[in-house]
């Protein structure tokens, strides 16, 4: 497929995109296939939208294989990984994308369910892909990266606060499984998005916060799925990223500067 920016140490890999359907991971999807990656584009409950992209893909001459999986099963996610893999012979980067605020609730009303809720589908879904994916990993070296949040340092906002604390234990989760996995010559790092305009702020901003945070980050405005897109396809590239892991990479138009 035809790009404004060829990365060639990227033609030819085989990727899973987790939580592909829209966002993010929708635009890293298409971008991955644009460098003539083969793309397993994962989704749960939006069939419809996994679909029409990988239409796309598919009639700009892409390869793009579709899985099904409930982030929050283990079980499910090592199935998706391990189907990817037989699908394109191979495996060679995991993007761990998936994932939900599932609601605004405040720490004083936090129930155990909702608490599972949440750490299931954004930290318990990065620790089983990636555990099913270091199998097929390891075998020529590979990455993995994972997205996690500017919540995960802020601490969030009213009622998102369990959310950051997940994408904290992801930030964490990254440079341990960078600390083991580098033995395989598999570098793990992660991108933090700020806020980026998505379904997922369609659904879960507070009223004004889009238009407070346009106003006050130096670059005065949100951010894009596509300005995330180069972070990811600069970790992804051994050519351009080899000596890089365990880092997390901002994307944030300034918002938090660490």
């Amino acid at each position: 497929m035809p790009s404004t920016l060829t990365i060639p140490d990227l033609a030819g890999k085989a990727v899973l995109i987790t939580g592909a359907s829209s966002g993010i991971g929708a635009a890293l999807a298409r971008a991955f296939a644009a460098q003539d990656a083969s793309v397993g584009l994962h989704y749960h409950s939006g069939v419809e939208a996994a679909q029409a992209i990988a239409g796309e893909i598919e009639e700009a001459g892409g390869r793009v294989a579709l899985v099904q999986a409930n982030a929050a099963k283990s079980e499910e996610m090592a199935a998706a990984v391990d189907s990817v893999a037989q699908t394109f012979g191979r495996l060679d980067g995991l993007i761990n994308n998936a994932g939900s605020m599932i609601a605004r609730v405040l720490y004083e009303e936090m129930t155990d369910a909702h608490y599972d809720r949440v750490m299931d589908v954004n930290a318990r879904s990065v620790v089983a892909a990636s555990r099913a994916a270091v199998t097929h990993l390891k075998r020529d070296g590979g990455f993995i990266i994972n997205t996690t949040s500017v919540a995960a340092r802020s601490g969030g906002t009213a009622g998102s606060g369990i959310y950051g604390s997940s994408k904290a234990f992801v930030a964490a989760v990254t440079k341990g499984m960078a600390l083991e996995f580098g033995k395989y010559n598999i570098r793990v790092n992660a991108v933090a998005p700020g806020l980026i305009t998505t379904p997922f702020q369609d659904r879960f901003a507070l009223a004004g916060q889009l238009e407070q945070v346009a106003a006050s980050v130096p670059l005065r405005r949100t951010g894009t799925p596509e300005d995330c897109v180069g972070a990811y396809l600069f970790l992804a590239s051994a050519m351009l990223s080899g000596y890089i892991t365990g880092q997390t990479v901002d994307v944030n138009g300034g918002q938090l500067m660490p």
